[in-house]
């Protein structure tokens, strides 16, 4: 392995990638956790030819990191799934996998390493703050993470994703397709469950005027548009 200069990762190349499809540069940036045991045992199932499965980079619970495929190539990370008027979101997005199982916070320093990572791939291919979306945002009803634990607030406040305010309630399948959600593949609950996901990781119950203020500011101030027309 070798130090990479850009990201200082180490680099631990994966055979599972393709050429971008129509799309020159990465807009989006997606966040995942591994659900495995371990960052080892995740990195070499992301570069095992057979699983036909792989991410651009992968954080250790430690701070570790490795790149397993180049920025400007399409690493098969996102399945199935759409974001806005995007449909191939693999080709539109830069994967990052979070070693986690599932069934604890993030430690500091993975978060730390993955808001240095975040800047870099921001600056680097001018990603706004909106275009930084977890895997259950793109695949709803498939996906759940990086899960209710995630602290999506803290990359908020650090301008490295978005978060809603108050404001007025609006129509919340609309202002949700408007965000970027997939509304015509999916039921409003699902959706409804992809949202609180992020944004109400507590709530529980049928929709409320919470849901409605929140995901009605989003998509005033984020529309999906934006990013991936």
């Amino acid at each position: 392995m070798a130090e990479d200069d850009l990201t200082g990762s180490l680099w631990h190349p994966s055979p599972n990638f393709s050429e971008r499809r129509g799309i020159t540069a990465p807009r989006l940036i997606l966040l995942h956790y591994t659900a495995m045991q371990s960052a080892e045992a995740a990195l070499e199932r992301l570069c095992d030819p057979a699983c036909d499965v792989s991410a651009h980079y992968l954080i250790a619970e430690d701070g570790r990191l490795w790149q397993m495929v180049r920025e400007e190539d399409r690493a098969w990370h996102a399945g199935a799934g759409a974001w806005g008027a995007c449909r191939d979101v693999n080709s539109a997005s830069i994967g990052i996998e979070l070693a986690n199982a599932a069934t604890h916070p993030f430690s500091e320093r993975q978060m730390v390493a993955l808001e240095v990572l975040l800047r870099g791939i921001m600056d680097r291919w001018t990603i706004p703050p909106e275009g930084v979306l977890g895997h259950s945002d793109t695949a709803i009803a498939r996906k759940v993470d990086p899960g209710r634990r995630f602290d999506w607030l803290r990359l908020a406040r650090q301008g490295l994703a978005v978060w809603p305010r108050h404001g007025q309630s609006g129509d919340f399948l609309l202002d949700a397709a408007r965000f970027g959600y997939d509304t015509k593949n999916t039921t409003a609950e699902q959706v409804l469950h992809a949202f609180r996901l992020r944004f109400r990781p507590q709530a529980r119950g049928p929709l409320d005027d919470e849901d409605r203020r929140l995901i009605h500011d989003l998509a005033q101030r984020y529309p999906a548009n934006r990013t991936t027309a």
